[in-house]
């Protein structure tokens, strides 16, 4: 008897503030509601990207977007709102994906059209990779050095894309590569430095 009371007086409470809803200025709580659940999955994001750095002083320009697993490998994602410039940092523990030497190697393009093999995504692979340039990037403390590429996909919304990618070792002993990219004429170095020295160890 009790249950049904219940039953009955919340159903009440839910047709009477459906009515009222839009008489009290409805859709505030609904933008109050989704700005909500929009900051929770942000908190979450940031939670969950602890696992790969301090980003306490990343740049108020960039957001924590994901973190992903990919093939096997844990993964950070984040965005430069202005432009939707990605970079990601992926956790590759102590087994290697690509080395600081492999960086430095002149045969990088090689080695980086090999190492994509490992991560197709829905059927887009790597058609072509070249390398444009080389130099020196911070991040985690140190001083790295990074290349820069133009590639081209096939079966992808963006055939030709440009970007960086570095490697470095934290004090645990696992390495982190990191990768940053964007639709070729919309890429920018200087938004990948920006992002990657304001992220720190643990």
């Amino acid at each position: 008897m009790f249950k049904t009371i219940k039953l009955v007086f919340n159903t009440t409470i839910i047709i009477l503030a459906l009515i009222g809803f839009n008489a009290i200025g409805g859709q505030k709580y609904i933008e109050v509601i989704k700005d909500g659940v929009v900051n929770f999955i942000s908190q979450h994001n940031e939670d969950a990207a602890k696992k790969f750095g301090d980003f306490s002083q990343m740049n108020e320009e960039f957001e924590i977007d994901k973190t992903v697993s990919i093939a096997g490998y844990k993964a950070v994602i984040a965005e430069h709102k202005a432009s939707g410039q990605k970079m990601i940092i992926l956790d590759s523990g102590k087994k290697s994906i690509l080395t600081q030497d492999d960086i430095n190697s002149p045969n990088l393009d090689e080695k980086l059209k090999y190492a994509t093999e490992k991560f197709k995504y829905h059927g887009i692979k790597v058609k072509e990779i070249k390398i444009i340039d080389r130099g020196l990037i911070s991040a985690y403390g140190q001083t790295v050095p990074y290349a820069k590429f133009d590639a081209q996909l096939s079966r992808a919304p963006i055939s030709e894309i440009s970007g960086a990618i570095s490697v470095l070792r934290t004090s645990d002993g696992s390495e982190k590569l990191m990768l940053s990219l964007s639709e070729r004429k919309k890429y920018s170095q200087l938004i990948t430095s920006e992002f990657f020295k304001g992220v720190n160890e643990s």
